[in-house]
Formats: structure tokens, C-alpha cells, sequence
């Protein structure tokens, strides 16, 4: 821009549109050309554009100036124009494009080939030419275009610009817990699900780590899974799912909840004294926490939290995981075995533990006073129970047993017990003994007596409770005393008043009733009973007499029955009163109720117990008449009726009765058998074939030769059938041997050595040595009137 000057100017300036004096730079140069000036702005651009003014200054300090109009036009530019360009799905969002001209351009936006202000309300078009979407979402996601008009230029361009919308991160499948149980080896594995967009990572953390993948954690799909192995109590707890991209990050928490089987980590023995206190404590661990059960062993009973004995000297205190079990007053009966167990819906885990309970001693024995007398050695036992072990000795007075000079007096040991031997000598040895023990928890002591012994008083209450004609039961009741020694036995003589002989009779040990026996019928007899012990025989009791019954006939027989073999009956007898004489005979009368046949009369001894009717019918009503006999008379006949069983299957009931089934079929497979070897010695002799004849010729065949025996057939020795066939048919049958004439079945002769021969059969049967192959006498064989076959044919045959 150049300024001409009239006149002598001292200096000529100047000035910017926004008034600052221009100082000359490599963009912009002042130039003094004499009286002139110019300015030059290389690269011009729309912000040089103005009024710049030139002022001149003269000797005298005054001033003038003039002013220029610049004006720059600028043709469409696109400035710093990005694409993609992400937002946050949600927000209020613009979309940059800065687009400048000179004059100033028209900018329109295009979505979609269609105009934004036609789309929807949730586009606007701001004054600086940015495009904003409010709550932009996906469906705002493609291409825009953002395009520029200078429509006096007629000037038009554009620029495609990619909306992407970035979506947060939000986790959609997260269990919020995981169960897992300790120390069995188990793995479990927790599951995070995100979604948003761009696909989220996903990171796992415990206790503010972030876990890596190691020996203990295995991350798959994209860390979407979690295996932590080998399950601990120490892996229970909260774990964090981290899901991540360009819209955000978010984070929830899953908890993994580890079981843990119970395991009793506290129980011991415990040792309590009498009628003291116990506490019994058990403690568990486990997840969940163990119900705790406490079990008594020597009764079983169980106790278990806030329970209480009947006697309310036991009870269960405690919270999950221990558990305290308190004896008040205890008793020897609460020792042994205590059982804790611990139980969760995982499992279970039992212990035990004893209780041992130290005690005074306690004397066992309730016998304190022992019979002897002079000469009878007698053991007394002190027999001592204490915890701790106790010191047991026996005192006389203040004298320790045994002492110097008692050489009758003997202690001998066994386990619990402590054993006075006494053998008296003299009456001083009778009297009172002292068993003491001492343990630590105190002392105790027993007072024995040894006392002179007797025999027995008298029994008493002699009766006799049966009497028949040659036996009677005795009973009686036991004497007041038994002299301080035990009754070994009863004696009881027994006599007839007529005689002067008692017989003496010894009850089964101290048993107070006797059988006599081998009694005469209708006689008195007088009876005493005395009662021996140790020291000897009792006084007898008061003499008692009685009568046994004179001899009569006998009662009626009592029989049973049952089915006897084949066609009879078997009627058993039991014992019966046979009146004081022997059984003679049994007289035994039968009929069929069916057919009111005449009574068939048997007689059996009288010292049989059975007796067999034979023979009956089957499936036929009997009733039978039993009378007893002895020398007196008869008795009152029995009736007994039967009913015989159906006849039997012979095979059945007869072969195979008491054969197992293996028995059974070993016949079965025995029989096949017999048949098969009957059958082939029949092919042999009839046929000349079977298994037979396979060894036979075998065995036979190398020393005849087969040429000698195709020769024979070659003579005619044998023929074949009729039909042309090659099997050969011969018959082989003996001498004596009669058939059926096959016309009217008539018997017939067959031919002997006799009998003239056809014309075929007199052909001789030599072997090659010009012997007869068979003997006359015994065997005669036929054979049919065909063509002789070769010795090949012979043989397939």
C-alpha cells in the first residue's frame, strides 16, 4: 500500500487496524521511498483485513494522515477438521467443524444424505457452525457431513466427519456369591459379564490387587472367568470385577463363600475327683460354624447345647464353635468315654476324650461274715476298687497280718483283691478282721467276721406233691440255717413201715424236691429228709408217710400220626400211665369211613412206639380204634381218623424223591448217554457205521487192509440198495433170532445153517486168505442182490 506525500515530511508511519504502529517484520515491511511510503503484508490472510492508517510528521512537529481499506476475500477452508470423533453415550455432545470464507460460508449438516433439521429434535445447528446432539445414544452413531457454501462465489465444499458413540462399561452377569468347600482339592470359578462399547476389559481384584494369573488363578475368556484352585479358608472373601474402556469404567463385587468341613482343634482328657466338679470343654472350627453334640458312651445319651440332666447335675454351656460340659457332684458312674462331635450341613468330625475320676477306696464284697470251724482252711477276699491304686492290708486289732508266729494265716494277692487264708486251729482264730486300703484321696476300712459253722437245722414242710404205684415227688422247704456253710445236697430216706431198712435218696444239689422211684404199688412208706453242708449231715426233719396207688388198667393211648411209605400209615405212641403194670399189647381196629367196611383188627407188643397199618387206599377216609392192655385189664379205647394222600407220580415221588436237581439232570445226561452208545453199538452190528466203527476200522483196518475188504465186496460179500444207492445194507443178527412176517405178522424162521441159500447167498463170505469172514453158528447176514460197487464206492460209503 503506498502513501505520496507533499511537502518535506520528518517521518511517515504506520498503523494497524487495531491501531498499534506497524513495525516492519519479514511478513509485513515498511518502505521509504523519498517523500513516499509502502506497506507490504506478504501472505495476507483474513485477519490483516482493516483500515490501516499512514500518518506523516514534519519538521515542526505536525501532523497528517490518510487511511486505506484493505479488504481480504477468502475462499472455503476446512480448519483442523477430526474423524473420527467419540462421545459418551448420554451426554450433550458437539460435533466440530470449523469452516471459514470470506465472505462469511453458509454451513449446513447432512445425516444420512437427509438435511439434521429434518431428522429430529435432537439435532441443532449452533452459530459456530457446530452440530449438537443432545443425549447422543448408538443410534447416532455413522458418517455426518459438514458442508460449506460462499454462494456469491458460488463456492461449495465439504468434509465427512465419523460420530462414534463410546457406551460405558456396565457389568450384566455377576453372581453376587460363590459357594466352595476347603481341602478337598475343589476349584471354583467366578463369572463377570460386561457390556458397553467398546467391548469393556475386564480385571479382577482381591484386596485392592489386581490378579495375575499364577498356580492358584487361571483367567479365561477375556478374564470374563476366574478358576481359583485348590479351594482354602483363606481364599473365602470378596472378590472385585473391574469392567473398562473409553466411556468409563465400573466395578462390582462377588463373594466367595468357602465351607470348611469341621475339625475338633480342642479336646482333651480330663480328671475330676468324687463328688467334685468337672468341665469338659470341646472346640471346633469350620464354615459354617459346627453345632457341637456331646455323647456319653457308657449309656449313649447325648447332650447338646442348653441341655440338662434329668438330675440337673449335667449341663451343655457354649456358642458355635465351643461347646462346655459341666459335672456338678460328680459320680464314679460319669466316667469313660466322652464323644464331641462337631457338625455342620458340610460334614462332621468326632473325637473323644475320657474322664477319669479318683475316688476313696470302696470295698466291693457285701459278705463280711464266713463259716469255718477247725481244720477248714477258708479264703476271705477283700476286694477293693480305688483310683488312684490303693494300699490294701489285713489287721487284727492293731496287728498286721500275717505276723511272725501265724504260720495258719496266709495273704495272697490277685488283681483287686487282697486274700486272707484262715485255717483254724483253735477258737481264738474265730473273730473279727480288718481289711484297710489307703490312696492318697483317703482311707477305708472293713470289718470281717469269721465265725464257728454247724450243720444244718432240720428242713421242714415235708410234702409229698404226686404219688403214683411206683413213684412219688417229694418236696420240702429249706432249714432256718444253713450252719454259716452252704447246703450241698439233700438226703431223703425213704423205707416201707414194714421194714427196718431205710434206702437213702440224694437230691440233684441243693434242689428241695426228689423223685422216688422203683416204688411197690399199694404199699406205706415213711420218709425223713436231712439237709448237708460242709461240716456234715443235719438233723432229719419229722418222719412223713403215704401209699402209693395200687396197680389198674392203663390210660387210653395218646398217638399221633403220619404218612408212611407207599400205602400205609405210621401211628406214633407217647409214653403213657400205664396203670403201675407193663403195657402187654396194643390192639388196634381200622375201617374206612367211606365205605363202612368190617374193623380189620392188629396187635402190636406193648413195648413198641409205633405201629404200621398196611396196606390202604389212597385218597380213602380211616378211623382207627387204639386199646392199651396190660395185666389188669384194658383201657379206654383212643379214636384217631387220617385221610391218605392222593396216589403218587411214580417218577416223581419215587425215582427222583430226595434227588437234588443237580441229581436229576446228572440222570438225565447219564440216560442221553447210555441211548447214544445203545444206538451206535446198533449202527455197528446192523449198519456197519457210527463211532464205533470208526475205531473199529481205525484200530482194525491197518492190520486186515482195505484191499482185503474191497475185494470181498468185489465177490459179492456184500450188497447195496435196490435204489442204486451207495449205502450197502447189511443185517447181522443171531441164530436164535426170530422176526415178524411183515404180510400177516405172523412169527417166521429166519434162514439157519440149515436153510438152503439163494442163488445169491451162496456165494461164500472169504476174507483174502480163503477163510470164512463169519461163523454160521453165531451170525447169519443178508444182503441184497445188486451190483457188486468198487472199493472206492465202498469206502465213501
Amino acid at each position: 500500500m503506498p502513501a505520496l506525500l507533499i511537502g518535506e515530511a520528518e517521518s511517515i508511519d504506520w498503523y494497524n487496524p487495531q491501531g498499534e504502529k506497524i513495525i516492519s517484520s519479514q511478513r509485513i515491511v515498511v518502505q521509504k521511498e523519498g517523500v513516499r511510503s509502502r506497506l507490504t503484508i506478504y501472505n495476507a490472510n483474513v485477519e490483516d483485513a482493516g483500515i490501516y492508517r499512514c500518518q506523516a510528521t514534519d519538521s515542526r512537529g505536525q501532523t497528517q494522515e490518510a487511511t486505506v481499506v484493505l479488504e481480504i476475500f477468502q475462499k472455503l477452508t476446512f480448519q483442523d477438521i477430526s474423524s473420527p470423533q467419540e462421545f459418551v453415550q448420554g451426554e450433550d455432545v458437539q460435533v466440530i467443524c470449523r469452516v471459514t470464507s470470506s465472505p462469511a460460508p453458509i454451513v449446513s449438516w447432512l445425516y444420512q444424505n437427509e438435511e439434521v433439521s429434518n431428522i429430529a429434535d435432537s439435532f441443532a445447528v449452533l452459530p459456530n457452525n457446530n452440530l449438537q446432539i443432545f443425549k447422543i445414544n448408538k443410534s447416532h452413531e455413522g458418517v455426518y457431513r459438514c458442508e460449506g457454501r460462499v454462494e456469491a462465489r458460488g463456492e461449495i465444499d465439504f468434509r465427512d466427519i465419523i460420530v462414534i458413540v463410546n457406551v460405558p462399561p456396565a457389568i450384566t452377569l455377576l453372581q453376587k456369591s460363590f459357594n466352595a468347600t476347603a481341602d478337598r482339592g475343589e476349584a471354583v470359578t467366578l463369572f463377570c459379564r460386561a457390556s458397553g462399547s467398546p467391548e469393556p476389559e475386564i480385571s479382577w481384584y482381591r484386596k485392592g490387587k489386581r490378579i495375575e494369573e499364577n498356580d492358584k488363578y487361571t483367567l479365561r475368556g477375556s478374564s470374563r472367568e476366574l478358576s481359583i484352585r485348590d479351594i482354602k479358608n483363606t481364599d473365602a472373601g470378596p472378590y472385585n470385577c473391574e469392567a473398562k474402556n473409553k466411556a468409563g469404567k465400573v466395578m462390582n463385587q462377588t463373594f466367595l463363600q468357602v465351607f470348611v468341613q469341621p475339625q475338633i482343634i480342642q479336646l482333651k482328657n480330663e480328671t475330676a475327683f468324687e463328688n467334685g466338679q468337672a468341665t469338659l470343654i470341646c472346640e471346633a472350627e469350620g464354615e459354617p460354624a459346627p453345632e457341637i453334640t456331646w455323647k456319653r458312651a457308657i449309656d449313649g445319651i447325648t447332650f447338646s447345647e442348653g441341655d440338662k440332666s434329668p438330675d440337673g447335675r449335667i449341663e451343655v454351656k457354649g456358642q458355635h464353635g465351643r461347646s462346655s460340659l459341666h459335672i456338678k457332684d460328680v459320680k464314679l458312674s460319669d466316667s469313660g468315654r466322652y464323644d464331641c462331635e462337631a457338625a455342620s450341613r458340610i460334614g462332621g468330625h468326632q473325637k473323644s476324650m475320657y474322664l477319669d475320676i479318683e475316688y476313696a477306696p470302696i470295698f466291693v464284697s457285701n459278705q463280711t461274715t464266713y463259716y469255718s470251724w477247725e481244720g477248714n482252711p477258708i479264703n476271705i477276699s477283700c476286694d477293693v476298687l480305688s483310683n488312684p491304686s490303693a494300699s490294701v492290708q489285713w489287721r487284727r486289732g492293731k496287728l498286721v497280718l500275717p505276723g511272725r508266729d501265724s504260720t495258719h494265716l496266709k495273704i495272697h494277692s490277685a488283681g483287686n483283691k487282697l486274700v486272707l487264708e484262715i485255717a483254724p486251729t483253735s477258737d481264738n482264730d474265730f473273730g473279727r478282721y480288718n481289711c484297710t486300703a489307703t490312696n492318697r484321696i483317703g482311707m477305708r476300712y472293713q470289718e470281717y467276721i469269721l465265725d464257728l459253722a454247724d450243720v444244718p437245722s432240720s428242713p421242714h414242710g415235708v410234702t409229698i406233691i404226686e404219688v403214683s404205684q411206683t413213684t412219688a415227688e417229694v418236696s420240702f422247704n429249706r432249714p432256718d440255717s444253713h450252719g454259716g456253710v452252704p447246703i450241698h445236697h439233700y438226703q431223703v430216706d425213704v423205707k416201707e413201715v414194714t421194714s427196718e431198712t431205710w434206702k437213702v435218696v440224694l437230691s440233684h444239689g441243693d434242689q428241695t424236691m426228689v423223685v422216688l422211684n422203683n416204688l411197690e404199688p399199694n404199699t406205706t412208706y415213711e420218709i425223713k429228709v436231712a439237709a448237708v453242708n460242709g461240716k456234715g449231715q443235719g438233723e432229719y426233719s419229722k418222719t412223713e408217710t403215704f401209699q402209693t396207688l395200687p396197680v389198674r388198667e392203663p390210660s387210653p393211648p395218646i398217638i399221633h400220626g403220619q404218612v408212611g411209605i407207599g400205602k400205609s400209615y405210621k401211628l406214633i405212641i407217647t409214653k403213657q400211665d400205664d396203670g403201675g403194670a407193663p403195657i402187654l399189647e396194643y390192639i388196634v381196629k381200622y375201617r374206612s369211613k367211606d365205605k363202612e367196611d368190617q374193623w380189620q383188627e392188629n396187635r402190636v407188643h406193648g413195648n413198641k412206639d409205633h405201629i404200621i397199618i398196611e396196606p390202604l387206599q389212597w385218597t380213602v377216609g380211616y378211623e382207627v380204634q387204639i386199646t392199651a392192655a396190660n395185666r389188669l385189664g384194658y383201657s379206654e379205647p383212643t379214636i384217631y381218623e387220617f385221610t391218605m394222600p392222593p396216589k403218587p407220580n411214580i417218577i416223581t415221588d419215587t425215582l427222583f424223591s430226595g434227588l437234588g436237581l443237580g441229581a436229576v439232570i446228572g440222570l438225565g445226561v447219564a440216560a442221553l448217554l447210555l441211548i447214544l452208545v445203545v444206538t451206535d453199538v446198533s449202527c455197528f452190528f446192523v449198519r456197519q457205521c457210527g463211532l464205533l466203527m470208526c475205531i473199529t476200522r481205525r484200530i482194525c483196518g491197518k492190520k486186515s487192509g482195505s484191499s482185503g475188504k474191497s475185494k470181498e465186496l468185489e465177490e459179492g460179500k456184500a450188497a447195496y440198495l435196490k435204489d442204486g444207492s451207495k449205502e450197502p445194507i447189511v443185517e447181522m443178527r443171531t441164530e436164535d433170532e426170530r422176526i415178524t412176517n411183515h404180510e400177516d405178522g405172523s412169527p417166521v424162521n429166519e434162514p439157519n445153517e440149515t436153510t438152503p441159500l439163494t442163488e445169491p447167498e451162496k456165494l461164500p463170505l472169504k476174507e483174502e486168505n480163503g477163510k470164512e469172514a463169519l461163523n454160521s453158528d453165531t451170525i447169519e447176514i443178508k444182503v441184497s442182490n445188486d451190483i457188486i460197487q468198487s472199493k472206492e464206492d465202498d469206502s465213501k460209503a
